[in-house]
């Protein structure tokens, strides 16, 4: 295989596995923004951008790394080298955008049930506040 035809389907290859790691980043991500934001419309709108964000990045990184030099003495073991590369980046890129989505679930979950307990905490006092009147005004 000549160096340009290397080149080309290791680009080619790179493109058809960011994409695909994208679409699943996609799909596995609507649930937890949609918890996170309760809307349907924000949430796809937000992982639209986040998967166009994503292909941006990971596609960019990619096009550096193909550009780099590795010469191991053979072509076949050069193309499994760099292919390796590919496959890591993807990994890391999928491995952040994950823990991205956790983050902002538990960012929001903390959230609500800090909400739940100021106002379980206002109610107890606002009972609280009413028994002792109707004490005070029945004696």
């Amino acid at each position: 295989m000549t160096d340009t035809a290397q080149y080309l389907t290791l680009v080619f290859i790179s493109v058809v596995l960011t994409v695909a790691v994208g679409i699943v980043l996609m799909r596995a991500g609507e649930p937890f923004l949609l918890e996170v934001f309760h809307d349907r419309k924000v949430t796809r709108s937000l992982n639209l951008l986040l998967f166009v964000l994503f292909l941006l990045i990971t596609l960019g990184v990619l096009a550096i790394i193909s550009a780099m030099r590795v010469d191991t003495g053979n072509s076949v073991q050069t193309f499994i080298v760099k292919l390796g590369v590919v496959l890591l980046t993807l990994g890391v890129a999928y491995g952040i955008s994950m823990l991205v989505l956790l983050r902002v679930r538990a960012a929001r979950r903390a959230a609500e049930i800090h909400e739940n307990v100021t106002e379980r905490l206002a109610e107890r006092e606002y009972d609280r506040i009413h028994r002792d009147k109707g004490r005070s005004s029945g004696v």
